[in-house]
């Protein structure tokens, strides 16, 4: 009996699960690859973008870096406008950067990255409940 509900709820399990296909998905292995293989000395990110007032941040599962102001960031807000709901919303996007150290003696994150190519711009979790809004 015991067999008989073990094998229904596998069953049950191994039917429920959601099959989800990603027709647009970005191969970062790829994009790695191809900084690598053209020694440009490019990196590719993924993380959540934010350009608030005069500071631009990508915060990516491990780090926090500054963003050089420039055309390429303008092009960015640009795509990452049509996701945000408010101006401080975080969109999440892909691309491909140049990293340096900041300058010795500015505030701000140690690294900063310079914007050359965006990859993907997506919209943002719905469910994500990552969000603190102060009440006035």
């Amino acid at each position: 009996m015991k067999k008989i509900n073990l094998i229904v709820i596998i069953t049950l399990v191994m039917f429920s699960c959601k099959n989800e296909t990603k027709t647009s998905d970005v191969n970062l292995e790829e994009n790695r690859a191809k900084s690598y293989d053209q020694n440009d000395g490019l990196v590719t990110l993924k993380g959540e973008f934010v350009y608030y007032g005069d500071a631009a941040v990508l915060q990516t599962p491990k780090e926090i870096y500054g963003v050089v102001i420039d055309d390429n960031l303008q092009l960015l807000e640009q795509q990452v406008k049509a996701f945000k709901k408010e101006a401080t919303d975080m969109v999440p996007v892909t691309v491909r950067v140049r990293k340096f150290e900041k300058p010795e003696g500015e505030e701000g994150w140690p690294f900063r990255v310079e914007i050359k190519e965006i990859l993907k711009v997506e919209a943002p979790n719905p469910e994500s409940k990552d969000v603190i809004k102060l009440a006035k």
